[in-house]
């Protein structure tokens, strides 16, 4: 029986650092690995399967950060449809959105887990992929009253 499709994206920095505490995982499953192309992260290729990347942008450089996020977005079109994943893993943030819209379009299952480092506040990608996600975990019992149909699963960490 093959291996389920599964697709772990987030942004690089802490977002990356909570997915990565899933890599345990990654031997059950046919897996791709997606973040932002940096200078600290270019050896994941080296230790993972089906790594890409996407163009690193920041919202601190806003009118670059527009025309970044566009080619992002029909990167992800692109990497969907190579990888076709069944379930996406994200801890967010802004390069994991347009995937997840492009995953509940074509019937992959979202599963999205908000940041440890927000224990009182809901992060944007939270807030944007909260309705589309079909299953949504927090690590912090706070955090329920913002998502109230998430779960608690704890810290990652």
């Amino acid at each position: 029986m093959p291996k389920k499709k599964v697709m772990f994206i987030s942004s690089t920095g802490g977002h990356l650092e909570e997915l990565l505490r899933l890599k345990t995982l990654f031997k059950d499953y046919n897996y791709s690995l997606i973040t932002e192309k940096t200078k600290s992260n270019l050896n994941l290729k080296n230790k993972y399967k089906n790594v890409s990347f996407l163009v690193y942008g920041t919202k601190d450089h806003l009118f670059s950060y527009i025309f970044k996020f566009i080619f992002n977005v029909f990167k992800s079109f692109f990497l969907y449809f190579k990888y076709k994943p069944k379930y996406i893993v994200t801890t967010g943030t802004h390069t994991a959105v347009p995937m997840c819209y492009i995953g509940k379009l074509f019937r992959s299952k979202i599963i999205f887990i908000e940041t440890f480092a927000n224990r009182e506040t809901c992060t944007l990608a939270g807030r944007m992929i909260y309705p589309i996600a079909d299953k949504f975990i927090v690590q912090w019992e706070e955090m329920l009253k913002f998502y109230p149909k998430a779960e608690c699963w704890g810290w990652i960490f």
